[in-house]
């Protein structure tokens, strides 16, 4: 399910130019104010927390982006484990400048440090079954480019990035269309006369769905939503590897092993992107 296609220099161009104009529109006027136009410093990033540092890629492209002139000299890499005192990058060049970008900086980082260190938590969790590690759309609006690469950083993957690279039919599209069967169909038809090629992946909710489905086929993914670990280990034995699975559904870090124990191929968890604590990350003057 991982694909980074998302990850081109345009989206992130784009992503970077909507958050500074939300931050600065006609001017960071308490740097204009106060800081002479001349002024030229330097500053560091301190880590202040332990956890995996995540976004100093993304941190070098908003410097760029405000001021190619600002020159960082970066100490790590996206993915490596930090503890507090660690310095993550050390920026240079105009103080407006720098002043200017240190929020969106920080609050990107902290945030991706934050979603990317409790992925590489959970997927420690269950490093020695099968079971891969999915995020969900459960993402912060107009900053979900920035969330679902944390979580890919962490070691996480990912799962669609929005409604259109993916057919997922959940419960409500299986009961506003009349069931399992009508869904896939219906489905199957829309792909075909549309000449489009997208996985299809059909949410369960009990064991005679399950089997409701591999009766039916035609799809790529059975989603296991809010099954208990028995019901769980029968719907991956019925499925036996015909069809690709996928748990979901109040899957906690105090849950996650025994649902992987179940033999599923992947785990979702919305709280990857919508419940995770910041990394307390500062940029500070030297």
């Amino acid at each position: 399910m991982q694909s980074l296609e998302y990850l081109t220099p345009e989206s992130i161009n784009h992503f970077i130019e909507e958050a500074l104009r939300e931050d600065i529109r006609d001017g960071d006027h308490s740097s204009l104010a106060s800081v002479p136009v001349d002024a030229v410093s330097k500053a560091h990033l301190l880590i202040k927390g332990n956890g995996i540092i995540a976004g100093l890629e993304m941190a070098r492209m908003i410097f760029g982006h405000y001021d190619k002139d600002l020159n960082l000299e970066v100490n790590l890499s996206d993915g490596e484990p930090v503890k507090k005192g660690d310095i993550g990058f050390v920026v240079e060049g105009s103080a407006r400048s720098i002043l200017s970008c240190e929020r969106l900086v920080l609050n990107c980082m902290q945030r991706m440090s934050g979603i990317a260190s409790y992925t590489r938590y959970l997927k420690d969790l269950v490093k020695d079954t099968n079971a891969q590690l999915l995020d969900t759309r459960k993402t912060t609006p107009n900053f979900r480019i920035a969330e679902k690469w944390a979580v890919a950083i962490g070691g996480g993957k990912n799962h669609r990035y929005g409604l259109f690279d993916m057919i997922m039919l959940k419960d409500n599209h299986i009961d506003f269309s009349g069931g399992i069967g009508k869904a896939i169909h219906s489905t199957q038809n829309y792909l075909k006369e549309n000449n489009k090629k997208l996985q299809i992946e059909i949410e369960t909710r009990n064991l005679q769905e399950v089997k409701e489905v591999i009766e039916v086929g035609g799809v790529d993914v059975i989603m296991l939503d809010n099954m208990d670990p028995d019901e769980m280990k029968e719907a991956v034995k019925m499925i036996n590897g015909k069809y690709l699975t996928e748990a979901s559904g109040g899957i906690t870090e105090e849950t996650i092993r025994e649902v992987a124990l179940c033999g599923v191929d992947y785990i979702s968890i919305g709280a990857l992107t919508h419940s995770v604590r910041s990394l307390d990350i500062s940029l500070k003057a030297i």
